[in-house]
């Protein structure tokens, strides 16, 4: 297991090519943030409605200084539309539960 951060935000579309429109556009302007080791959209297998975008930092203090920053919100917001509205907060950080 690595150390570092992984951030999931929860999606929802029936329209999923224009989920992943808005992916690719993101990824774009994610590509040379600091601190940010790669990410990935995934499609629910039991719910055709169900995306989240895994991201992996190499620490918190990384992650914390981009969602802070003022590049945050442009380069997310194309995917913005979509976020999950049935939860009270559509994402998640989280770390390794391994000992070290």
């Amino acid at each position: 297991m690595t150390d570092g951060i992984r951030v999931v935000v929860y999606y929802r579309s029936s329209d999923a090519a224009a989920v992943r429109a808005a992916y690719r556009e993101a990824s774009a302007a994610l590509r040379d943030v600091p601190g940010l080791t790669g990410h990935e959209l995934l499609e629910s297998v039991n719910d055709r409605t169900g995306f989240v975008v895994v991201s992996s930092w190499t620490d918190l203090d990384a992650f914390t200084a981009w969602e802070r920053g003022n590049d945050h919100r442009a380069a997310t917001a194309p995917l913005r539309p979509f976020r999950d509205q049935r939860l009270a907060v559509p994402f998640g950080v989280y770390r390794s539960a391994e000992v070290h």
